[in-house]
């Protein structure tokens, strides 16, 4: 995990990418320039909470209300994905 991760940052898609729920298929997408991502239903969550204005520390304290999970094991969860998805341009964190 990198040492600059921000709690404190706003993750927000940027253009051209954007979750779609493909109704063909039955499931959630992230479409990006040249790519297709099926997240599984965590990764889904998370998505589901990026809206541009609202900070990882408070989706992570989301989820962890909403699942009653321990906030350091979705913190570390969170932190993975969104990095992960920073490194192919899917995601901004700003």
């Amino acid at each position: 995990m990198s040492d600059t991760f921000n709690e404190k940052a706003t993750p927000n898609l940027p253009r051209g990418v954007k979750l779609q729920f493909d109704s063909a298929r039955d499931h959630w997408v992230l479409l990006g320039p040249e790519r297709v991502l099926k997240p599984d239903p965590i990764a889904l969550e998370i998505l589901k909470r990026i809206d541009g204005s609202t900070s990882i520390d408070a989706i992570v304290d989301d989820l962890a209300a909403t699942f009653k999970a321990d906030r350091k094991q979705i913190l570390s969860d969170v932190r993975s994905f969104l990095e992960g998805l920073s490194d192919k341009r899917m995601i901004d964190l700003k």
